[in-house]
């Protein structure tokens, strides 16, 4: 059913329906594609199902309905009545008017509305101004009623790329102290969703401007002033490093393991003490224990958790294949090879480790192309139809040594 057929029911039994929110923001954004979201004033829920009794039901909290993938709710408020998310009173009958449940809404760029009959565009709150400015902002001072709004803005900035207006940034601050109520299951989704830009730095810069970085991500937090030999590290801190590397990442893969593995592969270095500064000796085998600690408080999937570990003990021996021996070499891409992260993944991380210096010879840690031929040449099947070996520990120590000769011709 058609937006406009809906719409034109709608207003036969006295309401209205408009798109809003995030649906009207990506359309102002050009996007081809969105989530269809409206909003209805002037009905009740008993009046809405007379006119759409096939309409399908969802949410607890509250009732949205859903017609060809559309989702419709009738107008709200809501009231704050305690501290977690779940805490707040709904109210919605057929008197609410569509800027009382725009102003509930979170920024200025999700609370605005386009009557679907008309075309009129309603837009208390400028988001249209702020869109045009790259701005995000506060819609009204709800805005702090729910803590987990914090990290929808740092996601939203890293998202569209835009600044953050310094009153919601003081807003954000302020209620630092809730954020501990939130379930790490809803915090893990914006962070999820923040990963899944271009520029997930965006995300953790805002958190770290707002002083609140250190409540779920610490080990993050703990990067900040961790300084690097200055000759191998001009961009910085730690914490600036990691920043670089993971915008790095989503240039080189969409896959989230790669991209987290490469936001937590010098986590160690945070715990380093500063009396060892600027170095950071044995930081890879520290971090394999932040990462697990760090990915059970925020509860990322036990693939990234262990893509994550690999990455932070692997990643500085990747950034010496070409110093390694042959047999070294063979060792650490068979090793690299098991691991869920591979040899691609773990390549990815040491290249955005490097990112830093733009004059690096990629070729002289390109262990995924060296390890990728010598695996794919050098096989246990092949050794068997050679020599008529038989599978066992033998055929597994002979496979070995017939990579390190092959790995020996590659340096000769």
């Amino acid at each position: 059913m058609e937006d406009i057929e809906i719409a034109k029911k709608v207003e036969k039994a006295g309401g209205r329906l408009y798109l809003v929110g995030g649906a009207l923001r990506d359309k102002f954004l050009g996007k081809e594609e969105y989530d269809e979201d409206y909003c209805i004033t002037g009905l009740t829920d008993e009046e809405f199902i007379k006119i759409f009794p096939k309409a399908i039901i969802k949410g607890k909290a509250f009732k949205v309905y859903e017609i060809d993938k559309k989702e419709i709710a009738l107008a709200r408020k809501e009231i704050k009545t305690g501290k977690t998310h779940k805490e707040f009173k709904i109210k919605t009958n057929k008197n609410i008017l569509l800027e009382e449940d725009l102003e509930r809404r979170d920024i200025t760029i999700n609370s605005i509305a386009q009557d679907v009959l008309t075309k009129e565009i309603i837009d208390p709150f400028e988001g249209r101004k702020d869109l045009k400015n790259k701005i995000i902002r506060a819609t009204s001072p709800k805005f702090i009623e729910d803590p987990l709004r914090v990290y929808r803005v740092a996601r939203f900035a890293a998202k569209l790329e835009f600044d953050v207006e310094e009153k919601t940034i003081e807003m954000m601050k302020s209620i630092k102290n809730e954020l501990k109520y939130l379930p790490k299951e809803r915090v893990f989704m914006e962070f999820k969703k923040a990963l899944e830009t271009n520029k997930p730095s965006i995300f953790f810069n805002v958190l770290k401007k707002a002083e609140v970085l250190d409540v779920y991500f610490m080990p993050i937090y703990k990067l900040i002033g961790a300084l690097q030999p200055e000759k191998y590290h001009p961009e910085g801190d730690s914490y600036n490093h990691t920043m670089i590397a993971l915008d790095k990442a989503c240039n080189e893969t969409t896959d989230l393991k790669i991209r987290f593995s490469v936001l937590v592969h010098d986590l160690g270095k945070g715990e380093t003490p500063r009396e060892e500064y600027p170095h950071h000796y044995n930081h890879e085998k520290r971090g394999v224990k932040i990462v697990e600690k760090f990915s059970s408080e925020l509860g990322v999937p036990k693939s990234w958790e262990k893509c994550g570990k690999v990455a932070c003990l692997e990643h500085m021996r990747g950034g010496i294949f070409n110093k390694m021996k042959p047999a070294k070499k063979v060792e650490f891409i068979e090793r690299i090879d098991k691991t869920l992260l591979g040899l691609h993944g773990l390549q990815i991380v040491v290249n955005c480790d490097k990112s830093r210096n733009d004059e690096v010879n990629k070729e002289l840690y390109d262990f995924e192309t060296i390890g990728k031929k010598c695996l794919k040449e050098v096989t246990a099947k092949k050794l068997i139809e050679k020599y008529n070996l038989k599978e066992g520990k033998s055929l597994g120590e002979r496979l070995h040594q017939e990579r390190v000769e092959w790995m020996k011709t590659l340096t000769n």
